[in-house]
C-alpha cells in the first residue's frame, strides 16, 4: 500500500497538503483541489491498471463560510482569493513536490483534478496552465466559472463526468465538454447514475487516471 504524507503550509494561517505517494516511483501526478477528500484516493488507482500515480490534495479552507471556498476555486467571484490560491496551489506546493519527493512531470504525465466547486478549480488551472496540467479531471462542476466565449489554446485534455440525479452540475459539466469539442479539444464526457456526491466521484477516478496515463 502506498503512504500518506502530509505538510502545513503557512498559506491562509496554516493549509495542509496531504499527498499519496504509491508503492512504485510514480509515472504520473494528479493534483487536486479539496484534497483531504481526493487524496485518500489513491487506494481506488493502486486496485486498478494504472501507472503508478502521485496524488498531491491541497486541502480546502477551514472556514465555514462556503463562499471563502468558492471564491479560492473559481475565478468568477473573488478575484484578489483566487490569484492568492492560484500562486499557493501552482507555485508553492508544485514547487514542494519536486523538493520532498524529486518529482517533476511533464504537462503530460501530469493533471489537475476536482469535484463540485474543485472542478471549477481544475478547469481554471488547466485552462490557465496547460504548459502544466495536460489533463483535466472534473467531476460534477460548479456554474459559477464558464466557459468563456473564446477559449484559450493550447487546451488540456479533459475528462468530465457528473451524475443522472444532479440535473443542474450535470448541466454545467455538458456545456464545458460541448464548448471544449467545439473548440477542438480532447474530451470525455461521462454521465453515471448517481447524485451529487455519490460514490461515482471516487470510482470514475481511476478511468480518468487510465485515460490520461495509460496510452
Amino acid at each position: 500500500m502506498g503512504d500518506l504524507v502530509t505538510e502545513t503550509f503557512e498559506y491562509d494561517g496554516g493549509r495542509q497538503v496531504t499527498v499519496h505517494v504509491p508503492p512504485d516511483p510514480p509515472e504520473a501526478v494528479v493534483f487536486a483541489g479539496d484534497g483531504q477528500l481526493i487524496s485518500q484516493w489513491g487506494g481506488h488507482l493502486e486496485a486498478a491498471d494504472v501507472p503508478p500515480t502521485m496524488i498531491v490534495g491541497v486541502h480546502g479552507t477551514d472556514d465555514p463560510d462556503e463562499m471563502i471556498r468558492i471564491g479560492e476555486y473559481s475565478p468568477s467571484f473573488d478575484d484578489a482569493r483566487f490569484a492568492a490560491h492560484e500562486r499557493f496551489f501552482v507555485d508553492e506546493v508544485r514547487g514542494w513536490v519536486r523538493s520532498r519527493f524529486g518529482l517533476a512531470l511533464p504537462a503530460d504525465r501530469t493533471a489537475v483534478c476536482g469535484v463540485s466547486a474543485g472542478g471549477e478549480l481544475a478547469l481554471a488551472m488547466g485552462l490557465r496552465h496547460p504548459d502544466i496540467y495536460g489533463a483535466v479531471f472534473c467531476a460534477s462542476p460548479g456554474g459559477g466559472f464558464r466557459p468563456p466565449a473564446v477559449l484559450p489554446h493550447p487546451l488540456p485534455r479533459t475528462y468530465l463526468v457528473a451524475g443522472t440525479l444532479e440535473p443542474w452540475f450535470l448541466e454545467n459539466a455538458t456545456r464545458w465538454a460541448a464548448a471544449l469539442l467545439d473548440a477542438g479539444a480532447d474530451v470525455v464526457m461521462a454521465e453515471r447514475l448517481g447524485d451529487h456526491g455519490d460514490p461515482f466521484w471516487h470510482t470514475e477516478f481511476p478511468s480518468m487516471v487510465s485515460w490520461a496515463f495509460q496510452r
